[in-house]
């Protein structure tokens, strides 16, 4: 049975006769993110695709509110034609997954709370989220933040919806901070490195005197590794920027060579997309570590078996297709090598039984689990959203 409100009261509405009956729901938008996170089990679905639409877009104001069913291709046109865009660079993983492009809504991203490469210098989509209005576990309406940029009252709640997986609320309306695209986009690739000397010269880079808003590695495979090093900004500032950084990398011994805006944007695209692995069917995972420690686990992985990988924000997350064959999708055998660095692990893709018998997440220590489930208790007390998508119970 699939449950569509007309708008947010009818939501509200819905919630409270699912809160009657102890019925759970599976919270959709455009269901293009339905194959991240443990498989729903729940009596009806939610689907709150009429959710969409600008309810108001302030150009100057750099803030956008919108239905949590906008699709994302719909904003990404209207903020290029106000010369903006979303700074935290969603990425769409439909093909991932093995949808088409473009299906995506903003509330989605919000929800899964991934970002792109830009993360090293623009933050997640937490740090974006201003404010929201929403449904909770009572089937009560409640608003959080605001409209202004700089909003500082009470808890942030934004940072606790971000990347809670439809979990805790019902989202009716979002809002969030757009900023100015820039105006040149420039990145320089240098050929040739080996995997240890290229990781270090992303991480020399990173902390150096120019703004870098990308860093990634790519190792030899049909062509030489890759050595990635994205700027974007006023023209000057790059172009200062590029010659500071090509002085600094020809030592290295690779050839060095810029790519110019048309070339840069749909490889960064596909290096926050995955898109590498699109056409395989192997797991997919994304681990979080120190960029310090990112060259000997890459080792450690290959050793283990993982098919692939590449690395992005310095060597802060590894993308990595597993072992098709395995049935935990490598979960084990990955965080075992991953613990010692302090990391955490997400499977971003595997077949549904998989998803259903290994953790997507990385399992939490006691005394997180406890105040999860806290938090949940606090918004959705009878488990109404969601029920499992991230953790087993919850």
């Amino acid at each position: 049975m699939t449950l569509a409100p007309r708008d947010a009261a009818d939501a509200a509405e819905g919630v409270q006769q699912a809160l009657a009956a102890r019925r759970t729901f599976d919270v959709l938008g455009t269901g293009a993110r339905r194959g991240f996170g443990r498989p729903v089990v729940a009596e009806e679905a939610l689907d709150l695709s009429a959710l969409a639409g600008v309810v108001v877009y302030e150009p100057n104001e750099l803030v956008l509110t919108v239905g949590p069913a906008t699709p994302m291709a719909d904003i990404r046109a209207m903020l290029a034609a106000e010369r903006q865009h979303l700074a935290f660079e969603p990425p769409d993983l439909g093909p991932l997954w093995g949808l088409p492009a473009g299906q995506g809504s903003l509330g989605g991203a919000l929800s899964t709370g991934l970002g792109g490469p830009r993360r090293v210098a623009a933050g997640a989509p937490r740090d974006h989220f201003l404010g929201f209005k929403a449904i909770n576990g009572f089937g009560e309406a409640f608003a959080a933040g605001g409209r202004v940029v700089k909003n500082v009252t009470g808890y942030d709640l934004p940072k606790l919806i971000a990347g809670s997986f439809g979990t805790l609320s019902v989202l009716t309306e979002v809002t969030i901070k757009v900023l100015p695209a820039p105006e040149q986009t420039l990145t320089l690739c240098v050929f040739g490195l080996d995997e240890a000397v290229g990781l270090s010269a992303l991480r020399d880079a990173l902390g150096g005197a120019v703004q870098i808003s990308g860093a990634a590695y790519l190792p030899e495979g049909e062509a030489p590794s890759r050595t990635l090093l994205r700027l974007e900004g006023v023209e000057p500032a790059v172009v200062a920027g590029a010659a500071h950084l090509t002085d600094k990398l020809a030592p290295l011994g690779g050839e060095v060579a810029p790519l110019d805006a048309a070339a840069s944007i749909p490889l960064w695209r596909e290096i926050g997309e995955a898109s590498v692995f699109a056409a395989s069917a192997g797991p997919v995972w994304r681990l979080s570590l120190p960029p310090a420690a990112a060259p000997a686990l890459g080792a450690a992985l290959r050793e283990a078996g993982m098919i692939g990988l590449y690395y992005d924000w310095g060597g802060g997350a590894i993308w990595l297709e597993g072992p098709p064959e395995a049935p935990d999708a490598g979960a084990a055998a990955i965080r075992a090598l991953l613990q010692p660095t302090g990391g955490h692990a997400t499977l971003i893709r595997a077949a549904e039984p998989v998803r259903a018998a290994a953790s997507p997440f990385q399992p939490l220590d006691p005394g997180v689990a406890a105040l999860t489930q806290r938090v949940k208790r606090q918004f959705d007390p009878e488990g109404l959203f969601n029920p499992g998508r991230m953790y087993a119970g919850l």
